[in-house]
């Protein structure tokens, strides 16, 4: 019964199929796309080699000081860390969407270098990146 409307009519058909048509292409035209979104949070790394020592050794001496200095610093939303058998830590300190990763690098750059002072003489030596 509705279908007839629109075969009866053919014009009134073809018009609300091209309004359709030029409404959807308005509306992909202003529809707002980023070529590529920030997804991931900035994420600033920091490592240190413990040369000889065994994973608790860099987590009790490299790894919880480190991460004492380190939490707190300006829009951090959380921080991860690992201490490897080799001697290796790494400190994964994730910030909120929308901060600037420069400086959140450089925040943290000056946090762990409060930290030195607390750190083994090996791992000073060899420096935190």
């Amino acid at each position: 019964m509705k279908g007839n409307v629109f075969i009866k009519r053919p014009v009134m058909a073809i018009s609300i199929s091209v309004l359709i048509l030029v409404i959807g292409l308005i509306s992909l035209l202003t529809l707002p796309v980023e070529q590529y979104p920030d997804i991931a949070p900035p994420t600033v790394y920091v490592s240190a080699q413990y040369t000889g020592a065994d994973a608790e050794a860099v987590m009790n001496s490299v790894i919880m000081p480190l991460e004492e200095s380190i939490n707190g610093v300006e829009n951090m939303m959380y921080i991860t860390s690992t201490a490897s058998n080799s001697g290796l830590a790494i400190i994964q300190v994730y910030f909120k969407q929308g901060t600037d990763p420069d400086m959140a690098a450089v925040n943290v750059q000056n946090r762990v270098a409060k930290a030195q002072g607390l750190l083994p003489a090996e791992v000073t030596k060899i420096g935190v990146p």
